[in-house]
């Protein structure tokens, strides 16, 4: 035995060893240690039977196979079938039909293994040789390397003590760093987990500390959120105007566009797909559509008679949804055609909606209680249903769960992959006249970030429902928080007291803004405000 607790099997763990030597190209270092240790990775036997399979000399494989020490006769036939299956393939690939029919029904059929894959390989023979090579070439049968697979698939069958699985210490090792993650409660680190020490996060993981307050906006900050790559955040305020934020490489904020037009103040903002363009929503007004990089107000999307209260983005970038006061949906193309429009059933003015990533799930408020989840292949639809009134929600990056909001200083955690199930709830800010966002963030969304009405930020541990850290720092309502989806140490919060702050990790220090200007006078990026005249198109 090796190890302190004496619970690894020497030959074993050597075995393990020298296999993982081996698939990592080290021949001679296999053999040495092989040699050194005494125990050979595998027997005589087992060697002339691998040698055998890789090169083609199927009949002998066979008779080898059955001198292996197998006590189960079901374990030997499986591996019989494999070998003759790949018999098989490789003479009807060398067009010798004959010879494939004489394995098929005097070796393989015998075997009284598989039969629905008998009768799948008796089919190839009455097929054209190309749907043969094309049907099996998806199994990876055509490739140069067929033959080592066949290998990996009889390891698959064959007991571990006669034939050491491929990757097994890896395996091994992957086991014991998830096993480490999932016991580790603050896990919120970006590098990968080190062999060399047990991990564990502690709580300076989180980003607690305010590295920079953006004082650009004139006027309450309502709404903000990180692009899909974290290189951006936008902005939206009761000032009319939005602003897109670069995310530097030493992680500093720099003023990159103010964007200006909306006659009302900004609700909602949200990045398309590609992060190459944003939506604004002004409140109860129209959709403007902004490209990044120029910072150019490309479309306005309007309806007459109506005004605008969300927006969002279909998956394929193609198109955009929008939300109407009249309590309708409508999906437009870029240019502004209306692809489709359905009536909602809501009773409720919140305007938060979220669109699966394949684009089939289309999330909605129903009533002020009452979340949709609409399926626009099946037309068939599932209900989240509260006892409070909901005032927003968020969606989960897989997809899988919903964050809502509730007017009872509430969130809830709901579980929507298919019959809607709540799983956690997370208690503790405060709410009572206002709409106030919450956000999924963290390494893979293990936290749970909301503003409050109190000035502080409050964040949980999702999957425990722990209130662990509250972050004081703004002198008015956070309406909104974002979590970088690809920093895990960054998190942003918008608040009435006209400022935005950028949270992370207590060691780091930044400078702070001040009206788009930083601490060493320079103006950040371009700093430049794109204005739109309100036409359909600019």
């Amino acid at each position: 035995m090796v190890g302190s607790k004496g619970v690894i099997k020497r030959d074993e763990f050597v075995r393990i060893i020298t296999k993982a030597l081996y698939s990592l190209g080290y021949e001679k270092s296999g053999a040495v240690l092989e040699e050194e240790s005494g125990i050979t990775l595998h027997s005589p036997t087992v060697n002339l039977f691998r040698r055998q399979v890789l090169d083609g000399n199927w009949d002998s494989a066979v008779v080898t196979l059955n001198k292996v020490a197998l006590l189960d006769e079901n374990i030997v036939k499986s591996a019989a079938f494999l070998i003759l299956e790949q018999k098989f393939l490789e003479l009807l690939r060398n067009d010798n039909v004959l010879g494939a029919i004489r394995t098929l029904q005097s070796e393989i059929t015998p075997l009284g293994v598989n039969k629905k894959r008998v009768h799948e390989l008796s089919g190839c023979i009455i097929s054209s040789p190309r749907h043969v090579l094309l049907g099996f070439s998806k199994l990876g049968l055509e490739s140069s390397n067929s033959r080592l697979k066949l290998l990996e698939e009889l390891q698959k069958v064959l007991p571990p003590t006669v034939m050491v699985p491929e990757r097994r210490l890896e395996n091994l090792v992957e086991q014991a760093l998830t096993v480490q993650r999932e016991a580790c409660y603050f896990h919120n680190s970006i590098d990968g987990l080190s062999l060399y020490t047990d991990h564990h996060c502690g709580k300076d993981q989180l980003p607690s500390r305010t590295l920079q307050v953006l004082h650009a906006h004139r006027d309450e900050v309502w709404f903000l959120q990180f692009s899909n790559s974290g290189k951006y955040l936008a902005s939206a305020s009761n000032d009319k105007s939005a602003i897109i934020w670069k995310v530097d490489e030493d992680g500093e904020l720099l003023l990159k566009h103010s964007l200006t037009g909306h006659e009302k103040p900004v609700m909602m903002i949200a990045w398309s797909p590609d992060d190459h363009q944003l939506l604004t929503c002004g409140m109860e007004e129209v959709i403007r559509r902004w490209d990044v990089e120029s910072g150019e107000c490309l479309h306005v999307y309007e309806k007459p008679g109506l005004g605008l209260i969300s927006c969002g983005w279909f998956p394929d970038g193609k198109h955009i949804l929008s939300g109407l006061t009249d309590q309708n949906f409508c999906l437009w193309d870029l240019d502004g055609k209306e692809v489709d429009c359905w009536k909602g059933q809501s009773s409720s003015k919140t305007s938060d909606f979220a669109v699966s990533k394949d684009g089939k799930l289309i999330i909605s408020m129903d009533r002020e209680c009452t979340v949709r989840l609409f399926d626009r292949e099946t037309k068939q639809e599932r209900l989240i249903e509260e006892e409070n009134t909901i005032t927003s929600f968020s969606l989960s990056e897989d997809g899988d769960f919903l964050l809502v909001n509730l007017t009872t200083e509430a969130i809830h955690l709901w579980n929507i992959r298919n019959c809607p199930i709540r799983v956690n709830r997370y208690a503790g800010h405060k709410r009572s006249r206002f709409v106030i966002r919450s956000c999924f963030g963290g390494s893979e969304q293990a936290f749970i970030a909301s503003g409050s009405e109190d000035s502080q930020i409050y964040i949980w541990h999702r999957a425990t429902g722990d209130l662990i850290e509250t972050l004081p720092g703004h002198t008015g309502t956070v309406n909104c928080v974002s979590w970088n989806p690809a920093n895990p140490h960054m998190l942003a919060s918008a608040s009435d007291d006209h400022t935005i702050r950028i949270w992370g990790l207590k060691k780091t220090s930044l400078s702070s803004s001040s009206n788009g200007i930083y601490a060493n006078g320079s103006t950040p990026s371009n700093g430049s405000v794109h204005r739109c005249n309100g036409n359909s198109s600019k």
